[in-house]
C-alpha cells in the first residue's frame, strides 16, 4: 500500500474513532435516562440495568456509526484543507478520485458494521431484551422484590416490602402490601407469602395468615378490617412487551417473507441504515473542500442537518409504509438511491475545473 494511502487511513480512523467515543458516550447518556426511567416507573427491574443498557446500545448503533463515520471523514478532510496537505497532494498529481482507494478501506468495514447491526444484531438485542424482563417478571429476586427495601408495583400497582426471603427466592416473610385504588386505600399484611403463576402473563402474590384494612384515602370512617388466613393479590404487569410475532422482534430472514405491511416496512428500516452510511461517506470530500482560511466548522453543520433530515425521512418513510400509504416495492428506494447518486456524481466531479471561456472573436 502507498505511504499515501497509510497516512490519510490512519487520519481517518482516528478522526472517526475520535467522533464515535463522543457520539457513544452521549447516546450512552440518553439510554442510561430512559432505562432509569423505566426503572423508576416500575417497568424494569434494577437488577437488568446493565444488560438492558448494552442491548439499547447495540440497537443504536446503527443511526450512531454513519454519523460518527461521516462526520470523523469531514474533519479529516478538513483539516487537509485548513492545514494545506490537500494542496501538496494535489500538487503532486493526486486528485479527489485518488482519495477514494483510503476513503473505502475505511468506510466499507464501517458500512458492514453498520449491516451487521442493523440487520441481526440489532433484532437480536431487542429479543433478548424482551426475554430477560419475561424472566425477571417469573423470578422473585430478579424482579426487584429485595427484604428490607419498599418495591413500586408498576401502573400504579402500589407497594410492597417485605422482611425476609428464603434462599431458593419461593418463599416471603412479613409482607405488607399497600394500594390505593378508585380513592380507596388498602393495607394488608401477611406472616408470610409467596409468588404465583398461571399461564404466561398472570401474577399472583399469595398471602398468609395477615390482616386487611380497606377504607377511604381522604376524610371519612368507612373502614374495614379482615383477618384472614389465605389471601390472593393479582400483581399488575411490568411495561407491556411486544408481541411475540412483532416485526420488530422478527429476524430478517424471517421478514422476507412476511407479507404484512408492517414486516416490509421494518424490513427496508433494516436495510436503509448501511445504504445512508455509504451515501454520506461519498458526500464527505466534497463537502469537506474549503480554502485555508475558511471556516471550519459550517459545511460540518450542513453535514450534520443533512443527516437529521435524511433519519426523520427514513422514520417518516417506515411509518408510510407500515399504514400502506406507500407501495412495498417503493420502499425507501426514494431515499438511498438518490442520496447515492447524487453522492457519487458530487464525488467524481469534485475539484474538476471548468472549461474556459472562449474569447469572443
Amino acid at each position: 500500500m502507498p505511504k499515501l494511502d497509510r497516512y490519510l487511513m490512519g487520519d481517518f480512523v482516528q478522526s472517526f474513532l475520535a467522533t464515535l467515543i463522543v457520539l457513544l458516550a452521549v447516546s450512552l447518556g440518553g439510554v442510561l435516562v430512559d432505562v432509569l426511567g423505566e426503572i423508576a416507573d416500575g417497568g424494569l427491574p434494577a437488577r437488568l440495568l446493565l444488560s438492558q443498557l448494552g442491548l439499547q446500545l447495540l440497537v443504536y448503533l446503527p443511526l450512531v456509526l454513519p454519523l460518527a463515520l461521516m462526520l470523523g471523514l469531514m474533519l479529516s478532510v478538513v483539516r487537509l484543507y485548513r492545514d494545506s496537505e490537500m494542496a501538496v497532494i494535489h500538487a503532486v498529481g493526486v486528485g479527489p478520485r485518488r482519495l477514494l482507494r483510503p476513503l473505502l478501506a475505511v468506510t466499507v468495514p464501517v458500512v458492514a458494521a453498520v449491516g451487521l447491526c442493523s440487520l441481526w444484531l440489532g433484532p437480536w438485542a431487542q429479543r433478548t431484551g424482551v426475554r430477560l424482563i419475561e424472566q425477571a417478571n417469573r423470578s422473585l429476586i430478579v424482579a426487584g422484590l429485595e427484604p428490607g427495601r419498599f418495591t413500586s408495583l408498576p401502573n400504579d400497582g402500589g407497594i410492597v416490602y417485605i422482611d425476609g426471603m428464603s434462599e431458593d427466592g419461593a418463599g416471603l416473610k412479613g409482607v405488607f402490601l399497600y394500594r390505593d385504588r378508585d380513592g380507596r386505600m388498602d393495607v394488608m399484611t401477611a406472616r408470610d407469602g409467596a409468588l404465583q403463576f398461571e399461564g404466561e402473563r398472570e401474577r399472583y402474590l399469595q398471602l398468609r395468615e395477615g390482616h386487611r384494612v380497606e377504607g377511604p384515602a381522604a376524610a371519612g370512617l368507612d373502614f374495614r378490617l379482615m383477618r384472614y388466613a389465605s389471601n390472593d393479590v393479582a400483581l399488575p404487569d411490568r411495561t407491556e412487551t411486544q408481541a411475540s410475532d412483532a416485526p420488530e422482534l422478527a429476524t430478517t430472514a424471517a421478514l422476507l417473507g412476511d407479507p404484512r405491511t408492517e414486516a416490509t416496512a421494518e424490513l427496508h428500516r433494516r436495510v436503509a441504515p448501511p445504504l445512508l452510511a455509504l451515501g454520506f461517506a461519498l458526500l464527505t470530500v466534497p463537502l469537506g473542500r474549503s480554502s485555508p482560511r475558511q471556516q471550519r466548522y459550517g459545511r460540518l453543520m450542513l453535514g450534520f442537518l443533512a443527516y437529521l433530515v435524511s433519519v426523520n425521512l427514513m422514520f417518516i418513510g417506515t411509518r408510510m409504509l407500515a399504514e400502506a400509504k406507500l407501495p412495498g416495492l417503493l420502499g425507501l428506494w426514494w431515499l438511498t438511491l438518490p442520496l447515492l447518486a447524487l453522492a457519487s456524481w458530487l464525488y467524481l466531479r469534485d475539484g474538476r475545473l471548468a472549461r474556459p471561456a472562449r474569447a469572443a472573436t
